[in-house]
C-alpha cells in the first residue's frame, strides 16, 4: 500500500461530535482523507467488507483533493 500499513487508527483526531446537537454537513478534508486511508486499509484485508469497501474509496478518492 501507499505507505500506510502502520498507520495506527487510534491517533487519528476526528472533529468531536456531539450527541445532542446538530452535526456538520461536510467532513474537513482531514477527516475526508483519514476516512479514505481507513476505507483502502479495509480494502487490503481479505474479508466480508473488503469489496464495498474499495468501491467507496474509490467514489472518495474521485472526488476529493490530493493531499500532496
Amino acid at each position: 500500500m501507499d505507505g500506510l500499513e502502520n498507520l495506527d487508527l487510534d491517533q487519528i483526531e476526528l472533529a468531536p461530535v456531539e450527541t445532542a446537537g446538530e452535526r456538520l454537513p461536510l467532513l474537513t478534508l482531514q477527516e475526508t482523507h483519514d476516512l479514505l486511508n481507513w476505507l483502502r486499509l479495509v480494502t487490503a484485508e481479505p474479508g466480508a467488507h473488503a469489496r464495498e469497501a474499495g468501491r467507496w474509496a474509490k467514489e472518495i478518492a474521485a472526488r476529493v483533493p490530493s493531499q500532496e
